[in-house]
């Protein structure tokens, strides 16, 4: 299991100081843009195209790391009350579908970033496939985070 450890913790560093500068570098952003708009009358054109693709990269990658800590969103109030075994299998199940979503997510966003990189993000000039291209890396890393769950799963099954 420490295989998949010290690469997806290093990976979990990597997302929280993406995410962390993203969210910082959006409020900036947003600050900036209110203030020339209603102090100045000047709103500038790049602050909506840029905020748009750091919400994505806050979004996606915030998602990637909330299944590594095991703190996304679930109803758990059922599964609290079924017996050990029955709360591993469907943590199992539930880390199956986290992978499952995640290699769609992959594939369906690999697709479009390939189809629309010749297209150009108006105002900013950026590959329009840039936007697919941060829910590829986040997928791969939930599905890698959900991969490192499944096997400390059944690590403790073993024992």
């Amino acid at each position: 299991m420490s295989f998949l450890k010290r690469p997806n913790d290093f990976l979990f560093h990597v997302l929280q100081a993406v995410a962390s500068l993203a969210l910082a570098s959006l409020c900036l952003l947003v600050i900036y843009g209110v203030v020339m708009r209603y102090v100045f009358a000047d709103a500038p054109d790049f602050v909506e195209p840029i905020a748009l693709l750091l919400v994505i990269v806050i979004a996606m990658f915030g998602a990637a790391l909330k299944v590594r800590d095991g703190g996304h969103i679930g109803l758990d109030s059922f599964v609290r009350r079924l017996p050990p075994k029955g709360q591993a299998i469907v943590t199992g199940i539930q880390h199956l579908c986290l992978i499952a979503f995640a290699v769609a997510v992959f594939f369906g966003c690999l697709e479009m970033a390939e189809t629309t990189m010749q297209d150009r993000i108006p105002i900013i000039g950026l590959p329009e496939g840039l936007r697919y291209c941060i829910p590829v890396v986040a997928s791969v890393c939930i599905a890698m985070f959900s991969a490192e769950h499944l096997l400390e799963l059944f690590a403790r099954k073993q024992k």
